[in-house]
């Protein structure tokens, strides 16, 4: 059995490559630096040459890909692929009605808005953690004092945002109707109200402002350009400079990122850490680890919490829409509904090490028992081939 798979940066990628592995599938991959997700004609030669020269079963990829789903379309190869960002705007492509597709989305929300568009075999499938690696990496592990915090955050501050480039450009109106938006979806969580508020008449006025760069196949507008790339972002931004800022008046906090921290004058910088070897250590040594979900994600638990999971670290996230429908609150993890909700959680769990360290244990077992790779890909196989599970 062999498949092909498209090697990019993707976080999870070596995880889900080694679990087909895992299952006898033979991996065969591919890699080149897209300049452009849909039209890059010598790439798309290239893929087809090296699909007719074997037999594959199919060819999967991390998140999605039009240009190699409309190479599979061409030449009849199952397309398989499963997203670890969201929403992908790559996915609003002509392309996703092709019928060799096989999609697999990490929030529900998404899963649903394109069923409702007519595309088929779309599928709700969450995220995973290998806590076989994890632990294997803690059995030889040196240095983990190094990683003692206790408060830690692990991720960007997305100061790189588009809407900072473009907000003096905008009449003191609109970016006041913006700012209050943002300003209002900053402390909601797991309520998305952005679409709302990009009205038909805020969007037509914003035409004026903002430059919509896409091909022709693309099915994205100028609502969902916006909403994500750029507003999106910068509440993400605003969400997580405040609740460090906050917490730092009165706590030891931390935050490992490659991102410009001058504001944050009580966080501790402790630069960047790498994915694979510190970033758990990272997770499994600081009292309390913070995710904080950007609002482009809107049901979907993401990848870092159940990094943190695995690690055998104490989770304190936001509020997300499908987290009830995996996990129990103060049994597996902490979420909180507001900031001053997180405040006061923070404060109870640093006083009570044997409750919040409980919870811990409870939280890994369980993504160990119900949130491997091989669970999942086995979901995937069995969507793929029902005779299988006969």
């Amino acid at each position: 059995m062999k498949i092909l798979m498209y090697r990019w940066k993707a976080y999870n990628y070596k995880d889900i490559k080694y679990t087909f592995i895992k299952f006898g599938y033979e991996v065969e991959e591919v890699y080149q630096d897209l300049l452009n997700y849909d039209v890059d004609e010598e790439f798309a030669e290239k893929l087809k040459g090296i699909i007719r020269k074997d037999v594959y079963e199919f060819f999967f990829t991390v998140n999605y890909f039009p240009l190699i789903s409309n190479v599979c379309q061409e030449l009849g190869l199952l397309y398989v692929c499963w997203s670890c960002d969201n929403p992908l705007i790559s996915m609003y492509h002509k392309s996703v009605f092709n019928d060799v597709n096989r999609i697999f989305l990490f929030d529900l929300t998404n899963v649903e808005e394109f069923k409702g568009m007519g595309a088929d075999h779309i599928y709700h499938l969450p995220l995973a953690v290998d806590t076989q690696r994890l632990d294997y990496l803690f059995t030889n592990a040196t240095g983990l004092d190094l990683y003692k915090n206790e408060i830690s955050f692990v991720g960007s501050l997305y100061e790189k945002n588009s809407y900072d480039k473009m907000e003096f450009t905008l009449p003191d109106y609109l970016r006041g109707y913006f700012e209050a938006t943002m300003e209002a979806q900053k402390d909601l969580q797991g309520i998305n109200i952005i679409d709302r508020m990009l009205t038909p008449e805020i969007l037509m006025e914003l035409q004026q402002y903002f430059e919509l760069e896409k091909s022709e196949d693309s099915l994205s507008d100028l609502n969902l350009i916006f909403s994500v790339t750029t507003l999106g972002f910068k509440i993400a931004e605003k969400q997580r400079r405040s609740i460090l800022i906050e917490l730092s008046k009165h706590h030891d906090v931390s935050i490992y990122t490659n991102s410009n921290v001058h504001d944050l004058i009580r966080v501790n910088y402790r630069g960047s850490v790498d994915y694979w070897e510190e970033m758990p250590k990272v997770f499994r040594e600081s009292k309390i680890n913070l995710n904080m979900t950007i609002p482009n994600i809107k049901s979907g638990v993401p990848l870092r919490v159940y990094d943190i999971l695995g690690a055998g670290g104490f989770c304190i996230t936001n509020f997300q829409a499908e987290l009830p429908m995996f996990f129990e609150n103060e049994k597996h993890m902490v979420w909180y509904y507001n900031q001053r909700d997180l405040f006061e959680k923070v404060d109870y769990y640093l006083c009570h090490d044997a409750e919040r360290e409980q919870i811990a244990r409870a939280g890994y077992e369980y993504v160990k028992a119900h949130c491997s790779y091989e669970a999942r890909i086995n979901e995937i196989l069995d969507t793929l081939f029902p005779a299988r599970k006969n």
